[in-house]
């Protein structure tokens, strides 16, 4: 818990530094490549959270990895690895996307479906959620093959569950409460 609060302070602080030199852009673009060459690449993941290793082999392979990052985004590795919190890098990233987001007035909305959504659909979809909020809105799939079909749309706080594995559950619910 202590790892999250800290991951949005970070955060907050390098959208607040990046916005007073205009690269919030840049240092989003940095910000969602390092979140998902984090989440793709267990080897990374597991050196960063290793203890043992130097935290100048660390910056190094970070450097090595990520060799055309914003002085700002640079800086935040020589700031982690001055604090001992250059294991949290993958959840400031993911922070500051979703505050820089929320700052410029976009919202994520997660489609699960039990298929690959079709670009007929996909555009009904969007349409439906531009409703909902009036926000700009990207779409995100997901296929999930156990909800069995139907969707789930999950927009900020708010779900929609319509999958059939839902609705099988609340059959299953209402029989055994009988």
């Amino acid at each position: 818990m202590a790892g999250a609060r800290a991951a949005v302070r970070y955060a907050k602080a390098v959208l607040s530094l990046a916005n007073a030199q205009n690269q919030a852009d840049a240092v989003n673009n940095d910000m969602k490549l390092m979140a998902t060459t984090i989440a793709e690449s267990q080897e990374l993941s597991d050196m960063l959270n290793n203890s043992v290793i130097k935290v100048e082999a660390k910056k190094a392979a970070l450097l090595a990895v990520f060799p055309n990052l914003n002085a700002i985004s640079t800086g935040l590795f020589d700031l982690l690895i001055t604090n001992k919190r250059i294991s949290i890098l993958n959840d400031i990233a993911i922070k500051y996307s979703d505050l820089y987001d929320t700052l410029n007035g976009k919202e994520i909305a997660q489609v699960t479906t039990a298929f690959p959504l079709t670009k007929d659909l996909e555009a009904k979809v969007l349409a439906k959620v531009k409703t909902l909020t009036d926000k700009t809105v990207e779409l995100q799939s997901i296929v999930d093959e156990t909800i069995l079909g139907g969707f789930i749309l999950r927009v900020g706080d708010k779900q929609y569950d319509a999958s059939v594995s839902n609705k099988l559950n609340k059959l299953k619910r209402e029989f055994t409460l009988n």
